[in-house]
């Protein structure tokens, strides 16, 4: 996007977010970061390219949907998402996210309701062409963010998602998808995760074959989500680079979802990208340590109290009795600069995963507010080429590869979703 303001209100980066599960907390306010003329000058040029966004998984939480039950053309206040702070974050390309539950596998629903929401990428765009466009691949990235667009490219968050069956990766493939996620939060037939036992220490025979039909399909390999041995398995089966769409330095916040030095040092080697999350609880010790504690209480509290009702009353009550640590863009960008330091500059990115986590950090409140990463990084003394490798540029560098091995550069997405007949059996 070109649009790009030159001064800052407080309006643009909102202190109160909506938040997942029904429940509000308040970001405590703070003075925005000033912007200067340098940062929203290289802002403005730069392709700033986003790993991760959960917009379409909360639409689905609509009653018919679909995307026509919110216009994102307006301020959205329970959205991190909308048109206008996207133009005023200069997004040009957004790695899309679809999830559905492991529940939905078992109720033989996995298939349908990814499918689902991938045509609501193609809705999202169909109702607003003047600013989405899906992408096939990477000369089209390039292209929509010249045309002053977003950029689409739909992800499918976890292997589950194709229930055991290549037939099935391959019709997410034909509708659109360009990346597949591993793993979500729980192991799955043919690949463990990081939050999840380890059933397979890693990939299954199976899941080998995922990865190499993902490399010859042209999709990029995610494995944020995915457990230390899972991402080993997968780096000495794939011929292409892969990302990590929503992750974080372990050395800064010991979480399982972040990435110890010597993973990011495979990624490195693999020539692949870590996208930094923002969540507030991936980013500290502290704010780790807090977050565990609030997961805590909140599956006690549920147990104690039999309505919603009740226990969202005991849960506000809980937090302002403890309080969450606050973060900044400052810690997002802590971040960026171990995984720089640990494995180069060519391997770090951004993954917001707004509108998928539970807080924000301050001057990161919404999609608006990227221009703050830019202005942290060179506070910090990153030269113009760097932010703009951080911003976007590794990312669209990871696409090329992966597509160029496969010998499908931008390959059409068809017009309607295949809808295979959902199976266990792997094909």
């Amino acid at each position: 996007m070109n649009a790009l303001p030159t001064v800052r209100t407080s309006v643009g980066c909102a202190a109160a977010v909506a938040l997942l599960f029904g429940l509000t907390v308040t970001v405590q306010s703070a003075e925005p970061t000033q912007l200067t003329d340098e940062a929203l000058q290289i802002h403005r040029q730069a392709l700033v390219f986003d790993g991760h966004n959960s917009l379409v998984p909360q639409l689905r939480k609509r009653k018919d949907l679909t995307v026509e039950t919110v216009d994102l053309g307006r301020f959205q206040q329970g959205l991190h998402t909308d048109i206008p702070r996207l133009r005023q974050g200069g997004l040009g390309a957004q790695i899309f996210a679809t999830y559905v539950s492991p529940e939905s596998v078992k109720k033989g629903a996995a298939v349908k309701e990814t499918l689902e929401q991938i045509e609501q990428v193609r809705r999202l765009t169909e109702r607003f062409p003047g600013t989405f466009e899906l992408a096939a691949g990477a000369s089209d990235v390039e292209r929509i963010r010249q045309a002053g667009k977003v950029a689409c490219v739909i992800a499918v968050e976890g292997g589950h998602a194709i229930d055991g069956s290549l037939a099935v990766l391959h019709a997410y493939h034909q509708a659109g998808a360009r990346c597949l996620a591993l793993t979500h939060d729980d192991t799955h037939g043919w690949a463990d995760a990081a939050l999840d036992a380890s059933t397979h220490k890693g990939l299954t025979a199976f899941g080998e074959s995922v990865v190499r039909e993902m490399n010859r399909l042209g999709m990029v390999i995610d494995l944020s989500h995915a457990s230390v041995e899972t991402v080993q398995d997968t780096l000495k089966v794939s011929q292409t680079p892969v990302i990590f769409s929503h992750s974080g330095a372990a050395k800064l916040a010991p979480h399982l979802r972040n990435l110890p030095d010597d993973v990011l040092r495979l990624v490195a080697a693999n020539g692949g990208v870590v996208h930094v999350n923002f969540f507030s609880g991936f980013l500290t010790a502290k704010s780790v340590e807090a977050y565990q504690k609030r997961s805590q209480a909140a599956n006690d509290l549920r147990k104690s109290f039999k309505t919603p009702q009740q226990f969202e009353l005991a849960l506000t009550q809980w937090l302002a009795d403890n309080p969450l640590p606050t973060t900044t863009v400052s810690d997002v960008v802590d971040h960026i600069d171990h995984i720089v330091a640990v494995a180069g500059i060519d391997h770090v990115g951004l993954g917001s995963n707004y509108d998928g986590m539970v807080s924000v950090p301050r001057n990161l409140e919404d999609v608006s507010c990227f221009p703050y990463v830019t202005q942290e990084l060179l506070k910090r003394g990153y030269t113009s080429e760097q932010v703009r490798k951080i911003l976007g540029g590794n990312t669209l560098r990871v696409l090329r590869s992966v597509e160029s091995a496969a010998g499908a550069q931008s390959a059409p997405i068809a017009r309607t979703p295949v809808a295979p007949t959902a199976s266990g059996a792997a094909q």
